[in-house]
């Protein structure tokens, strides 16, 4: 990934016996990662009016991993309490974000903005982005 924030070293991951779907994916199946994150959305009673944003943060999540970070990469989604995690992972290594005037590199920073809580992990075996969204009001 190639993104606009230094790595976090908090991580957040399903609790121990919560159901975990996962879509691995490359370049051409994000129209795929976009359907599944809106049905997703749709099947844990997010807000309609949410479920945009929601599918917005998440193609730009997985669009970092595929173009800056792998050319391969999974997403995996759980509940918490009601609320919608997803956990996007590729094996790349960690580049420092934009420079000063580029075009682009905001991903991060759009997923950040229409999450409720987003962590990064980078290490050795790859990068992962980890979001968290309200689900049903």
């Amino acid at each position: 990934m190639n993104e606009d924030v230094e790595p976090q070293s908090g991580f957040t991951s399903p609790p121990p016996g919560a159901p975990v779907k996962e879509l691995r994916f490359r370049l051409p199946d994000l129209p795929q990662v976009r359907q599944f994150a809106e049905d997703e959305a749709r099947s844990v009673g997010m807000p309609e009016e949410a479920v945009g944003d929601f599918v917005i943060a998440v193609n730009e999540v997985a669009t970092n991993a595929v173009t800056h970070g792998a050319d391969h990469a999974f997403m995996r989604t759980w509940l918490v309490n009601g609320d919608l995690f997803v956990a996007v992972h590729d094996g790349g290594t960690w580049k420092p974000g934009p420079m000063p005037g580029a075009v682009g590199g905001m991903g991060l920073w759009v997923a950040r903005l229409l999450s409720s809580e987003l962590t990064l992990r980078a290490g050795s075996d790859g990068s992962t982005v980890i979001m968290r969204f309200p689900g049903k009001e």
